[in-house]
């Protein structure tokens, strides 16, 4: 089924939209933009939250009693 409509289409039922139909090229644009906002979320919230860094002794030291 190809659709001649690059434009996305609106299903309804009982007149009230319920679903999308768009080209796949748009759909995976949006789920690259959705993936990247978290991404941009998640930065956020890790950057928000004290840093502590340890020396290269210390990891060392700590892998060493594994």
């Amino acid at each position: 089924m190809k659709s001649e409509s690059t434009n996305p289409e609106i299903v309804t039922r009982n007149g009230k939209p319920v679903s999308v139909i768009l080209p796949i090229e748009e759909y995976e644009e949006l789920l690259e933009r959705a993936e990247d906002a978290e991404d941009v979320a998640w930065l956020k919230k890790a950057h928000s939250k004290p840093q502590s860094y340890r020396t290269l002794e210390d990891c060392i030291t700590q892998s060493d009693l594994i």
